[in-house]
């Protein structure tokens, strides 16, 4: 799990050093809950702008850092929750007992284990996320450049989207992004930005309130905002990720159920909070 806070892929790769194949499964299944470094950035830049400021200030910094560490033990939290809801339905089993033998100390071969890394580690995960990313770029570019009666198909997409992403308390542009952004995380927010200024590519976004404000006159709330951080930590991992764990797994249906978890829990998730909050604004408006 810790490992996944820096990658999702090399945290599923870590979980071979669990012997027990029920509780590496279960590791993979759940690793993909703690947010990867991907993530970090959109849930940093959510929480500066619509919740501590864009002052910078060292209130304003401490106050952020106090919330990023909260999102980091919620996260913690979903994934105990998960993994004891697995192991109690469908990866029902004796929990083993953890050894960890410490061999013998041996002189580290310095050039060996950098070559290693490279070959084994490095090149594996680029080819990886190079072989989803290209086609994805493409389809990306299509979506954003081919026009039909008029409106890209982005915007069509988003259009047909967008009813259901309303339910969850996001728009048809925020559900698509993330979708989208399968082959890394770090561009959802640039592809959110690239829709609403409907440009044919990822542009730099700006600072962020200038960001604010473009996601403000689009309709964006704190519960917008809240939303997309719980469907950033609470959705589909990213490509390198799901090959990652079909390698690991050698299955299919592992994967696809690795998947389908975060995201249907994400889905809930967003749709239980953006109902408390119409709920909340409709008590409100009576009182």
């Amino acid at each position: 799990m810790c490992m996944g806070f820096g990658c999702n892929a090399a945290g599923v790769v870590g979980c071979r050093i669990i012997d027990s194949p029920r509780e590496r499964l279960l590791a993979i299944l759940t690793n993909s809950f703690v947010p990867c470094n991907g993530r970090f950035p959109t849930l940093i830049a959510l929480i500066t702008m619509f919740f501590v400021g864009t002052g910078g200030s060292f209130g304003d910094s401490v106050l952020s850092s106090f919330m990023l560490t909260g999102v980091i033990v919620f996260s913690v939290g979903i994934t105990f929750f998960v993994t004891r809801f697995l192991s109690g339905t469908i990866l029902k089993g004796v929990p083993s007992s953890f050894t960890l033998e410490l061999p013998p100390y041996r002189c580290p071969q310095v050039g060996k284990v950098i070559l290693r890394s490279i070959m084994e580690r490095t090149l594996f995960v680029l080819g990886r996320a190079a072989a989803v990313a290209a086609p994805a770029g493409m389809v990306l570019w299509i979506l954003a450049n081919v026009s039909v009666n008029g409106a890209s198909l982005l915007a069509v997409c988003s259009g047909f989207l967008d009813p259901f992403a309303r339910l969850m308390g996001l728009d048809g542009v925020i559900l698509l992004a993330f979708i989208l952004g399968l082959p890394a995380n770090e561009i959802v927010l640039p592809i959110i930005v690239m829709a609403y200024l409907a440009e044919g590519s990822i542009a730099e976004t700006g600072s962020l309130p200038e960001m604010k404000a473009l996601f403000v006159s689009h309709g964006w709330t704190m519960t917008t905002a809240l939303c997309t951080m719980l469907f950033s930590l609470m959705h589909w991992p990213c490509s390198t990720t799901l090959l990652t764990i079909k390698k690991e797994t050698g299955s299919w249906k592992w994967t696809i159920l690795a998947a389908l978890l975060p995201a249907s829990l994400g889905i809930i998730s967003c749709m239980i909070v953006n109902l408390s909050s119409t709920l909340m604004k409709s008590l409100s408006f009576f009182l």
